[in-house]
């Protein structure tokens, strides 16, 4: 059924942007314990569904929730659509409604940009046949930053269950321009739940605005989270791949202390 615990899921994630993305100035939000063993307690006593919490969110939010749209993405064509970029296309720009846009299993081989005037669209898969969204760009062919597999330019995004992959090979001294980014994302208030962003250098662009990632493997060869996303990573997985030596997993742009932008890595597991 569409509308069961993964959809409930994504108003969670949701939600845990807005309250770690937000000056704590009330009683029922709390500050992240610094003792990791409350962490999980933490998330559980202030993270509750936007229905709970009408009122003190974001009055676009709790508008847009109201009243969602599922559209079902299907390789088999039983959905509306067969490609994840026809169903984007099928949102409005200057969207003020949350669309769920249901991924069925498969590879889909896509080079997909959302627009920046498409809020509030959640990628929504079934973690028990996850779906990949793929693409083999590289900065060679398309610049860096251009080179995602998935680019997101609105605000209020998430992603739940979904794997983004760049699948590009890895880069070499002897090809330059083989930096290959998975996922990009530069709009505000971005969620990823249970989500894998997989690659070599330059993995995952957190390029701007708040964001939030729960339970996510990432993994790369050398500085492959970076950009200027001022983000949470709770509870998530950070892998190095064919690493020879000393690397450097993030490469953040932030350049001086009136810049309020910044990772921060909470619960984390840093493998390699």
């Amino acid at each position: 059924m569409v509308r069961g615990r993964y959809i409930d899921a994504t108003y969670c994630v949701l939600i845990a942007i807005l309250v770690v993305a937000t000056t704590v100035s009330s009683d029922d939000i709390t500050p992240i314990p610094a003792d990791d063993s409350k962490v999980s307690n933490w998330f559980q006593t202030n993270v509750k569904p936007w229905r709970s919490r009408k009122g003190t969110l974001d009055p676009a939010l709790e508008a847009a929730e109201a009243k969602s749209r599922i559209i079902i993405v299907s390789k088999d064509g039983k959905g509306e659509f067969k490609t994840v970029t026809d169903a984007i296309n099928s949102v409005p720009l200057n969207n003020k409604q949350r669309v769920i846009i249901k991924i069925g299993p498969g590879v889909y081989t896509e080079k997909i940009q959302i627009e920046r005037t498409k809020h509030f669209i959640t990628f929504l898969g079934d973690p028990k046949a996850t779906p990949t969204l793929a693409f083999g760009g590289t900065a060679h062919e398309y610049g860096t930053l251009a080179s995602a597999s998935v680019a997101i330019e609105p605000n209020y995004f998430m992603a739940v269950n979904i794997i983004f992959k760049n699948t590009a090979p890895g880069p070499n001294s002897k090809k330059p321009g083989a930096q290959a980014v998975a996922l990009r994302v530069s709009g505000d208030k971005a969620a990823f739940y249970n989500c894998k962003m997989l690659g070599f250098q330059d993995t995952l662009c957190d390029d701007r605005g708040h964001h939030f990632y729960k339970n996510c493997y990432i993994e790369g060869t050398v500085d492959f989270i970076f950009g200027r996303g001022r983000s949470l990573y709770l509870e998530s997985h950070i892998n190095v791949v064919n690493n020879k030596g000393l690397t450097f997993i993030t490469a953040q742009a932030k350049e001086n202390k009136s810049e309020n932008w910044g990772y921060s890595f909470v619960q984390c597991k840093i493998t390699g």
